[in-house]
């Protein structure tokens, strides 16, 4: 349940302000992307947790490239 949530969250964002912020995302698949199919594979808490990781490391001086969902 908590998950469903979350993943709607994450889908309101890509169908709203996702599409009018320029794109920024240093990553493939999308921080959003990831952030569902985590949550999906691994339920609420843990991949919550695997998406909130990815987004930290989503700035300037992180990461870059294909970074799967583990």
């Amino acid at each position: 349940m908590l998950g469903r949530a979350m993943i709607l969250v994450t889908r309101a964002w890509q169908k709203g302000p996702s599409r009018i912020l320029p794109p920024t995302c240093r990553y493939q698949p999308s921080c959003s992307a990831y952030a569902i199919t985590a949550i999906e594979r691994y339920g609420a808490l843990k991949g919550g947790w695997l998406a909130v990781k990815r987004i930290a490391r989503c700035h300037p001086w992180g990461g870059q490239g294909h970074d799967p969902v583990p």
